[in-house]
Parts: C-alpha cells; structure tokens; sequence
C-alpha cells in the first residue's frame, strides 16, 4: 500500500515538475485578469477608432458596416438559395424557411471542392468554377424552375456600402485569386453567373461568415446580436447603434458591425503581449504585420504555434532527451485537430503519445505531460484573447443601451470552438468574470455561415416587404404640393361663405364676430381680474397693467381642477363650480369687496352680439356639460354670481383664447394681426375689414374675427384627404362629424391618430411582433406629448423604446423607428394643414388691403406649437410656400388667455 502512495507521489511530482518547466518557459502565453482587461479597454478604443470617420483609413480593427439592419424576428418565409465562400471548399444550400409561426429550416446542400490552382489564379476563373457550382445544384435539386433570392456568405474582409454590393479589402486563409482585390465580389459573381448561363437567381445580400452565424442563432434566439467565429479564421460582429457610424448616413435603429478583429494589434496595440513564437508564425506566413490577433487566436495558426514551441524546447533540451524528427521541422505538419485530440480528457496522453509518433519522436511519459500543458496554454491563450475581446463589445452594447446589466445571446461557429473538448467552457468562464453585469448565453450555430446567408436575404425581403406596406400606409397622411394649395383655397372659400349673410349658416368656418375693434397700443392701464376656462384647468388672475415708457403687465394667479363629473355634468354645476373658484382666490388675494372690470376667456367657439355678449355655439376639448350650448355663458356667469350672492363682478368681455393670444403679441408688435392657437384645440383670429363681416352693421375700420377653423371640412369639402384612421378618430370622439379640421391638427386628436395607425401596423403583423396589447387599445392612452417627446432629434431610440414601455408596448428597436416614422407623418401633416389655412388667412388680409406684398406678425400660443420639435418649422415653411407675397413672422404669446382677457377689457373700456 505504501508503495502505490509513494507511486503516486512520485507520479504527482514528476507532473508538476512538467508543467512548471513548461509554465517557465511559455510565461509570456500566460495572461492575468488585469492583464485581459488591459487589452479588452485596447479592443475597445480600437472598435471606437474604427467607426469614426476620422480615424477609420488607419484604424487596425476596421467595424465594417454591413448594412444587415435587423436581427430575424420569426416571421420570414420562403424559399432561399445560399453560397458559402470562406475556405478549401464551399457550400452551395437551398434553404425554406417555414411560415404560420412553425419556426422550422429546412436545408438541402452540397460541397463543392475548390482547386488550389483556382485559388492563386484569376479571379474570374475562380467564379466561374462558383457559378458552374451552382448551375449543377440548381439541376441536381431540379429547382430552376422560378427566380429565387440568394445570400452569398463571403468570410473575407469587404467594404460594404448596400446589403448587396462588397469591395474585397484583404485576402486571408490562403486565398489570393488575382484581379478581386478592390471589385465588388457581388457584381464579379453576378457576371460569372450569366457567363455561365442557366440559372434563374437573384444575388439580394453580401454576407460576412461572422454574420451569418448571427443571424443563423438569431432566429431561434431573438437576444442574439452578436456573432462570432473561432475556426481556421477568427472574427466578431454585433449590432451597433447606427448613430455611433460614421461611415453610414443615418442615426435611427441599428446596423450590424463586422469587427474584422482578426486585424487588432496590426497597428502595434498589442505588441506588449505577442511572443517571439507569435512574430516566427507572423513572419512566415503569406501575409506579414497583418491579422496578428487572429494567428494569436486561429485554428489555421494554433497547431503550428505549438509545433514552433515543441520544436524550440526540444532544441534546448528541455523535450525528447534533445532530439528533433524532421516532421517536428517541417511546416504544417502538428495542426489544430492535433490539439484538440490531446486535450480530450480521457484519452488525451494516449492521443498525445501517437501523435508524436506518428512525428518520428520517441517521447516519454514526462514529454507527453509536457506537450499536453504546452497544448493547453497556447488554446487557454486564444480563448482569454477572445473573451478579452468580446468583453468589450458586451460592455459596448450595455453602455450604448445605458443598462446597468444586460441579458443577450452570442451565436459562436468554427471548427476550434465546435470540435476543441475544453475551448467553450474556458471562453464561457472567462468572459463572466471579464463582464458580470452581462448574463450571456452562448449558442452554437447550426449551419451558420451558410443558414445565415439566407436568412439575412430572408430579413431583406420581409424587410422590403414591410417597408413597402408602411410606406403606402403612411402614404394616406403625405399632401402634395397640389392638395396643400387646394387646401389653402378651400379655406379660403369657407372663409368667404363664414361672413356672408346668405351662406353663413351652412359655412363650416363659422367666422364669429369678438367685437374687438383694435389691438392694443400701449396706452392701456389699470387693473383687472381675469377668468381662463378652456380646458380641464380653471384659472384666475389679477392682471395690472402699466403704461408709458416702463410699460409693464404684472400677473397674479390660481389654478383649479375642473373634474371630469363637472365638465360633463350641468350646465348650472359648471359655472358655479366656476364662481366657487372665483371666491376662493378674491379671498385669497383679499379683494372680495373690490370690483374690477373682468375679462372672461371662454375657449369654446361662441356667436357674440357684443363684447360682454357670447351664446355658445358648441362644446368641444372634451366639455358636454348641459343646458349651456345657444345660451349666453356671460349671463349664465352672472347668474351663478348672483346664485352665490357674496360678491359682484363688472363682465367687460368675453373673450376667445385665441383672440387673447393675438392681443397679447400686438401689445409688444403692432404688426401682429392674427392669432393662432396650436395646441389641445386649433383655431385662428385675425384682422377683417368691417365692411366683408356681414353679420355685423357698420362698414368702417376692422373688428377681430374668430374664424373657428377646427369646424373647416364639416360640409365635406376635404373628404379627399382624410383618412380611415381620421374617421376611426371622429367616430370614437365626443362630437362626431364635428371639428374635423382640429381632428387633424390639434393635441387632442394627433395622439389618437397615431394610437389607430399603430394599431392597424399591429394587426397586418408590421409592429410589435402583432400583438395588440391592452394598453394599445385603450382610447387616449397614446398623448400627443409623447410625439413630441419622440420625435425629439436628441431622443436616442432607447429613450424611445422606455417611452412605449411606459404605455405597455413591448418594442424592439425596429419597432421604435415605425413608431418614430408614424409620429412624425402623423406631425408633419397636421403642421402642413395650419400652415395652409394660414396661408389662406394672410393672402386674404394682403388681397383686403390692395397689397402687392404683406408684413404681418401671427401671435401664437399652444403646447404643439411651443414644445413639439418639428412643428413650427414645418408650419412656417408651409406658409412661405403657399403665401409667397406675405412675409409673416411668428412671435410666441406670453399667456394669452391671461393677459390677453386683461388687455381687451383695456382696450374695450378705453381706460388710458
């Protein structure tokens, strides 16, 4: 017993002793954690200085864009053919990808060998040998019969500027066909192609081997965005934020890298780690200084590596008793499937016994231990520079997410990482501890490169397909130049039929008088109390104004809620909720025996007879309460007054907010002469002639006409331009068939259009993966705030993304830029129709006055126009090009509603 435990000691140290002779000796393979760090951190400076434009002509690792835009997402279907070239031979598949959600690949391929002689030789002759390839598979498999989509798997380094076009940058893996370097590999086998003749194709995508694993593992795994190859070559590709490319145009979604990271530490960022054994592999190769990283990591460089090592211990005496066998000389002759059989753990020294051997060596048990460990060092050295590497593109992608921690899946190819017994496990372990706030799961493709290519064709085409059924979507909402100008013109008629007496009544643009004669012009003093009802706030406010040269107006007010159980109740509860208000605050500044000439701004279109006089015409922003519309809301104020019996009021004027609004700028412009509202509601005042306002007597000087134009189209006059999703809109509103000028143009409505648009995009399986949720099918839960908030250009995509989460709608990235997309039409066109009827306006004042051409200022208030990113440009834009002789200039409101009702009170008591 005794002497089996000494066996064994003896045997333990006699191991030890091996590999510590070898650990001496290869210390420099051997890398630390901090030192895995130190060149993940020079990985990822490299991939930075790779996709800036700046620094991309000198960048080792060149992040080539690949311009495959989208990882599967389940739903493709067809029929696809695939080429894969990338080694000694190539792949020639026919790939159906099966629909009504079953998620099954099949797969029927051939391999094809390619002729060394071919691969030195011309590049024509080596595509033509690809193009007669692919007639014979196309015969064999008797599939010529209708045109099919082809991806062409391509493992080497290409410029890519469209998914279908590639400029060979590099040969590598022993390929240097002449006449390839700088063409484009697509175009090059398209013409082989009709040389050859007989094959009915289409070449739709260029896809790298890297991304193709990707795509492959992707579709099974919709986490997956990242791809890897560890075979006779080595590479990465990840999706990366488009933003962040500078040799792309574009900023929205995501676009996949190939990192060509076979090149890193071609610029010297590695030198520090590379070994004398690495520079004697990189001098003989055929391709010297280049893809140093790659003979550090390959499968093609591994078994020559350890050959250069066995060689140089043996010389020193260190292997063999000192003797060398001239296969250990010779080049190529220990290879990679060499190691993978020594590191198998049961049979390993058994295998590593017969491989030397077989090399003409007589190796002793110690020699076996030692090349067994020599083995491990230089494939644990591969392994920890790819976890290195990839460590830095899973931080890359949870930083541009800005996620504190990430879960994502890594598709990994290549006969190293497939066929090496302990290589998966190592990278596996290195990588989680290099990035634990990354939870990574590793798939190994199947098929990947090849599979890959047709997925990648199949992504284009669903792509295609869903761009084209977007496009003529949103075609709906997109006004031409000529519907732009009809609009113009048709407000314009319906401007002239709302002052007329015989066509009043049927006119859509109701043209209501306010009974304000002037705008303001600074002599205006004094202080009043002011009432803002027009929406679910309530305000109240004492306003003094101060004139001369330090003219001023200072303001003083409350808010109150107006709940929805009043908005929607009785008349007589709404305006005493109203007066209950008003106390409150009379109280709260100490003025309840002070009585102040008032100003009440009403926001709702009102027929007025007088300043002080206002019947309401109809509810609108969500109002119904009863008993109100054709009543005088001036004499239902001062009836609740009188109702509560603790103060009185002096009602100077009832007021409209937009009116208000263009008092307000004209305090400060006196060439403001128009008010536009763009915000909850829509609607325009402005300037008329007393003599065209025939439903008020009198012909001299001007009065403010608040046109109402959210009612325009009420008589069907632009049917031709609305749309389903308006009428979904109209139909699911309080006033159906009412304002539907302000259905399209208002914040209370862009929201909702919005909320149908996506819906239908759901439905047809364009968004969301077409899953309508609860959340997106609930009324008003899609505010026009978040278009603005989304169509911000300084919200990245997350942001978008957290927007959509917040309202319940799962997204994906392409899912955010629909939804962009969306917004912005459904913006664009709102801001193009107030800039029509604008135009319409401003021609009118200039055609009244008998003006060739026109200054004038538009005061403008509402939360549209001031806070969505877009709309005001477009607005003004639009006005330029449909009213070329006025030159209008739009100036903010400082409240008007506030100050406004303030000011026309001033200027109706003609206090100075």
């Amino acid at each position: 017993m005794f002497a089996v435990h000494l066996l064994s000691f003896y045997f333990s140290k006699l191991q030890e002793d091996q590999i510590r002779k070898v650990d001496r000796f290869l210390y420099a393979m051997r890398l630390s954690d901090d030192q895995l760090v130190d060149i993940s951190a020079r990985f990822r400076a490299g991939m930075e200085k790779g996709l800036s434009s700046e620094s991309n002509a000198t960048a080792a690792v060149k992040m080539l864009p690949t311009h495959v835009l989208s990882t599967p997402d389940g739903s493709e279907k067809g029929e696809f053919l695939a080429l894969d070239l990338g080694g000694s031979k190539f792949k020639v598949l026919q790939v159906k990808v099966s629909e009504n959600g079953k998620r099954r690949v099949e797969m029927e391929s051939e391999t094809y060998p390619i002729p060394e002689e071919l691969l030195n030789g011309r590049g024509t002759e080596m595509f033509d040998h690809v193009a007669e390839s692919l007639k014979d598979f196309l015969q064999k498999k008797h599939i010529n019969q209708k045109r099919k989509a082809l991806g062409f798997t391509f493992s080497f380094p290409c410029g890519q500027s469209k998914i279908d076009e590639g400029v060979l940058l590099s040969w590598s893996k022993n390929y240097k066909a002449r006449g390839v370097l700088g063409t484009n590999v697509v175009q090059s086998l398209r013409q082989a192609i009709d040389r050859v003749g007989g094959t009915n194709v289409d070449v739709l995508a260029l896809v790298n081997d890297t991304v193709g694993t990707m795509m492959t593992c992707g579709y099974d795994d919709q986490r997956c965005e990242v791809g890897v190859i560890i075979g006779t070559g080595t590479n990465a590709c990840y999706m990366e934020e488009l933003r962040h490319i500078d040799l792309v145009e574009g900023d929205e979604g995501r676009m996949c890298i190939n990192t060509e990271w076979g090149a890193f530490g071609d610029d010297g960022a590695l030198d520090d780690f590379i070994t004398h054994f690495d520079r004697e592999i990189d001098a003989a190769s055929t391709n010297p200084g280049k893809q140093l990283f790659e003979k550090m990591v390959s499968g093609m460089y591994m078994g020559e590596l350890v050959r250069l090592i066995l060689l140089k211990m043996a010389k020193k005496g260190l292997l063999f008793d000192g003797r060398v066998s001239n296969a250990l000389r010779t080049k190529g002759k220990f290879q990679t499937k060499h190691i993978t059989l020594i590191e198998q753990y049961k049979d390993g020294l058994k295998n590593t016994r017969e491989i030397l051997t077989e090399l003409g060596l007589s190796p002793s048990a110690d020699d076996c231990l030692a090349v067994q460990h020599v083995s491990t060092i230089v494939s644990f050295r591969s392994a920890n520079l790819c976890a290195a590497a990839l460590a830095a593109i899973l931080t890359r992608i949870r930083e541009n997410r800005k996620l504190k921690s990430l879960r994502i899946t890594v598709g990994v190819d290549g006969t190293v990482y497939r066929t090496h017994p302990q290589y998966p496990k190592r990278l596996h372990k290195v990588v989680r501890r290099l990035v634990p706030e990354c939870h990574v799961r590793f798939v190994l493709s199947e098929s990947g490169s090849s599979k890959g290519a047709a997925m990648v064709t199949a992504v284009a085409q669903r792509l295609a397909a869903q761009r084209r059924e977007i496009n003529d979507t949103l075609a709906l909402l997109s006004l031409s130049p000529e519907n732009l100008q009809q609009v113009r013109d048709k407000m314009r008629v319906e401007l002239e039929r709302g002052l007329r007496k015989d066509s009043h009544r049927t006119a859509s643009v109701k043209m209501l008088p306010s009974f304000v004669y002037r705008t303001p012009d600074g002599t205006e003093r004094g202080k009043y109390l002011a009432l803002d009802l027009g929406g679910t706030n309530f305000r109240v406010l004492v306003v003094k104004i101060r004139s001369g040269i330090r003219k001023s107006v200072r303001m003083y007010n409350k808010i109150y809620a107006i709940p929805l159980e009043i908005m929607q109740g009785t008349g007589e509860e709404l305006f005493d909720h109203i007066v209950q208000c008003i106390s409150d605050f009379l109280d709260y500044m100490g003025m309840k025996n002070t009585r102040l000439p008032l100003g009440f701004t009403f926001s709702f279109p009102c027929r007025q007879t007088g300043i002080d006089k206002g019947s309401l015409v109809s509810w609108t922003k969500g109002f119904k309460a009863t008993d109100c519309e054709g009543n005088d809301v001036v004499e239902m104020l001062r009836e609740a007054i009188k109702r509560r019996n603790e103060f009185d009021l002096d009602i100077v004027a009832v007021v409209n907010d937009t009116v208000g609004t263009m008092m307000t700028c004209a305090y400060e412009d006196p060439k403001c002469e128009i008010g536009l509202i763009a915000g909850t509601g829509s609607n325009v005042c402005y300037m008329e002639e007393m003599r065209n306002i025939e439903m008020v007597e009198g012909d001299e000087g001007q009065m403010c006409v608040n046109t109402e134009w959210g009612g325009f189209g009420e008589n069907d006059c632009i049917e031709d331009i609305r749309t389903r999703f308006d009428r979904e809109v109209d139909e699911g509103s309080l006033n159906n068939g009412k304002q539907r000028f302000e259905k399209m143009t208002s914040g209370m409505y862009l929201g909702e259009i919005v909320r149908q648009i996506l819906i239908d995009l759901t439905r047809r399986g364009l968004l969301f993966r077409g899953h309508i949720t609860e959340p997106l099918k609930t009324r008003g839960i899609f505010e026009t705030k978040f278009l603005s908030q989304i169509e911000s250009d300084r919200l990245a995509l997350l942001q978008v993304r957290s927007i959509l989460q917040q309202l319940g709608l799962d997204s994906t990235c392409d899912d955010s830029i629909i939804v962009k997309e969306v917004c912005g039409t459904v913006s664009h066109r709102a801001a193009q129709l107030c800039g029509a009827g604008m135009a319409a306006i401003v021609d009118k004042i200039r055609e009244n006055r008998g003006l060739n051409q026109i200054n004038i200022t538009v005061g403008v208030d509402g939360t549209l126009y001031k806070l969505h990113p877009h709309f005001s440009r477009i607005l003004k834009d639009t006005v330029k090009a449909l009213a070329p002789q006025c030159d209008v200039e739009f100036v903010l409101s400082e409240d008007g509603s506030g100050k406004g009702a303030a000011l026309i009170t001033a200027v109706a008591r003609g206090e100075t």
